[in-house]
């Protein structure tokens, strides 16, 4: 290994296996960082602006989840935000922002399909249950195009649940419509995986035209850590950084270690033929959410991937919450009626969904870069495509951000803007990547972030 030749971007080798590092100060030689520079945002550490979008279904109960009290600075966040309370200074609550393409518009009833088809596009999906399928172009994959080029991954694609796409899901929507949030083109859905061991694959394992026969028939046999492959290179590379970067090196395998344990913990589970979940996929959905959000934080702190999208749930989802005392699915609960019962379960579902992204925003949080933190170079937008699940409706939703977006968004804000398309938000969030696109779906401008 060549110390002089390494950049950003080094991985360790061994017995075919390929480890991506997170970004090392001792490794990176004068000049490096223009490449960065041409692929979107840089703080002025030098750390490029990574984005993640995460999705919740069926609306909230909008008593609790909206702050109470306060103005842009001093809001006192509602009960079913309180997890955030510890990241308050990290986050902004944006309220107006609407998805005006996500109404029936003549199309009649199918508000589940649409909210997720327009929450990354902005378009209005065309309604059909067939092959015909047509909404719009994500953001992500924008992003991806943009910024991708010069990654392991171009965008990462992560749900709780199955991908679908065909079939009739909601009143003439095609499943497509219901189980994707992200669009390559306006008729081509990206499917998400939602088995962590696959995730995990993708980031870490070695492609395959590196790896010999014999070496991937040794790593399937053994289901070995790919540290354990690349123990010598990482040896060899410890000796030659720096006091900090050694730290920041130990503290990053010790992270990859624990996630590898933790997907061979639920591969043993399920090698129980009697229990059909696959393999790498917790029984329990709080496990499988904090996997799938841990592997987002290893995608972002490699640097392996611009741009991320994590659907906690589909649309119309009706899954109960035993842990939460929850037997009846939430999709029928989300028909609340106003019953004081039901929106109280609704209560403490937003408030389950919410504790996950705050256990993402204390991950990211945690780990330093540059001269501050991951999540002060990341950007997340946290939300759901329906309001209130008993009205169906698409304007003023529920919309979280976190992060300092390298530099760019000014957190711990309360926002109101006047009615205006969530679109906005999304051409500010292109602008941040070095998308200088005229439009984007039906936005009418920029939306401030700073």
């Amino acid at each position: 290994m060549s110390l002089p030749a390494l950049s950003r971007r080094h991985f360790l080798r061994g017995a075919g296996a390929l480890l991506t590092l997170p970004f090392l100060e001792s490794l990176v030689p004068g000049g490096t960082l223009r490449a960065a520079e041409r692929l979107g945002r840089l703080a002025p550490s030098g750390a490029p602006l990574r984005t993640a979008f995460i999705y919740v279904p069926n609306g909230v109960n909008n008593a609790h989840w909206w702050p109470t009290a306060g103005g842009e600075r001093d809001f006192v966040l509602g009960d079913s935000l309180a997890a955030l309370q510890p990241h308050r200074d990290q986050i902004q609550i944006l309220s107006g922002l609407g998805h005006a393409n996500a109404n029936a518009n003549g199309d009649g009833p199918g508000d589940h399909a649409r909210a997720s088809a327009t929450f990354l596009t902005g378009m209005q999906a065309r309604k059909t249950s067939g092959r015909d399928i047509r909404v719009g172009r994500s953001v992500d994959q924008i992003i991806a195009a943009h910024a991708g080029p010069g990654h392991r991954l171009p965008s990462l694609e992560m749900s709780c649940d199955a991908p679908r796409l065909t079939g009739n899901c909601d009143s003439g929507y095609s499943c497509a419509y219901q189980f994707n949030l992200s669009w390559r083109t306006e008729n081509q859905p990206v499917p998400a995986e939602r088995n962590p061991r696959l995730v995990f694959e993708r980031l870490f394992g070695a492609q395959e035209d590196r790896l010999d026969a014999e070496a991937r028939a040794r790593r399937s046999a053994q289901r070995a850590s790919i540290l354990d492959f690349v123990s010598d290179d990482a040896r060899r590379l410890q000796r030659s950084l720096g006091s900090a970067d050694r730290d920041k090196l130990d503290d990053y395998l010790e992270s990859r270690r624990a996630v590898e344990r933790r997907l061979a913990s639920f591969d043993q589970f399920h090698a129980d033929p009697s229990k059909p979940m696959p393999a790498g996929v917790p029984g329990e959905y709080e496990d499988h959410m904090r996997l799938m959000a841990d592997l987002l934080v290893l995608a972002f702190r490699t640097r392996s991937t611009p741009v991320a999208t994590l659907m906690l749930s589909a649309e119309s989802s009706g899954r109960t919450f035993p842990s939460l005392g929850i037997t009846e699915g939430h999709h029928s609960l989300s028909h609340h009626e106003k019953r004081a019962d039901k929106l109280e379960q609704i209560r403490r579902i937003d408030a389950f969904y919410a504790q996950q992204f705050a256990y993402l925003v204390g991950r990211l949080r945690e780990v330093p870069e540059g001269e501050g933190t991951l999540l002060d170079n990341c950007l997340l937008v946290y939300g759901s495509g329906i309001r209130d699940g008993d009205r169906h409706d698409h304007l003023d939703l529920p919309v979280v951000l976190a992060g300092g977006a390298a530099g760019a968004t000014t957190p711990g804000r309360y926002r109101r803007f006047t009615p205006r398309p969530m679109c906005d938000l999304y051409q500010s969030i292109l602008r941040l990547h070095g998308v200088d696109t005229p439009r984007f779906g039906d936005s009418a401008g920029l939306l401030p972030l700073g």
